[in-house]
């Protein structure tokens, strides 16, 4: 369970294929110039962010409330991607995918785009069958730690797999106490693959290894290791 990012690096994905369901957690607080609204990618210059142009009223909304309130953008962003990508193995390939998702909709709700993203590239392009759920359907509310657990007991969750950035506010006592076992992401030993404008970066978004390695993406992913 954690918020929706925009088009996340690959251990996002490997988080997702690592559970039996994933839940996004987007009715929480909307933090700028963070990864719910921007990302990654190589350029020749190096490491280059593209944001999505949220609306300007974003002060105390969740993640769930805040709009697109701009259109150019997405085909400034395909535009980029494409100018940096188009000599990478395997950008022909999944241009047309992209192209659906940059040219072929228009985005008005961050959430609503963030998730529908990473869905498609779970399902259609990594194979991923893991349940994909929302943390809206619960109503939930208190702290952090206490948002998260009515939930786990009532989906029966008798293993939860989080992040290393919830450390600091979920414990084993308290999932112990529900009968909940705690588990870590770990995001280390990655290998490094064929990547444009070097010196490599890992925490680019994913699209980089779309394109670069193609149909053998999931060789340099963790999760899908036998």
């Amino acid at each position: 369970m954690t918020q929706s990012n925009y088009i996340p690096w690959k251990g996002y994905f490997d988080y997702i294929n690592s559970v039996d369901e994933f839940f996004f957690y987007d009715d929480v607080q909307y933090t700028k110039q963070d990864w719910r609204s921007r990302n990654m990618i190589k350029s020749p210059k190096g490491v280059e962010w593209l944001s999505v142009p949220v609306g300007s009223k974003t002060r105390n909304r969740l993640i769930c409330e805040v709009d697109i309130k701009q259109h150019d953008w997405q085909k400034s962003h395909w535009g980029k991607i494409s100018q940096y990508y188009r000599e990478a193995p395997y950008f022909k390939m999944y241009k047309e995918f992209f192209d659906d998702i940059y040219i072929g909709n228009t985005w008005t709700n961050l959430s609503d785009m963030n998730q529908t993203i990473i869905k498609r590239i779970s399902k259609e392009l990594l194979g991923i069958t893991t349940k994909f759920d929302d943390s809206r359907r619960f109503n939930l509310h208190g702290s952090k730690e206490e948002r998260y657990i009515p939930l786990l007991k009532e989906i029966g969750c008798t293993t939860f797999v989080s992040g290393p950035s919830a450390k600091s506010y979920l414990t084993d006592e308290a999932m112990e106490k529900e009968g909940i076992k705690l588990e870590w992401m770990n995001y280390e030993g990655y290998k490094e693959y064929h990547q444009l404008y070097p010196p490599f970066e890992h925490s680019v978004s994913i699209l980089d290894l779309i394109f670069n390695e193609g149909p053998n993406m999931k060789e340099f992913m963790n999760s899908f290791k036998s």
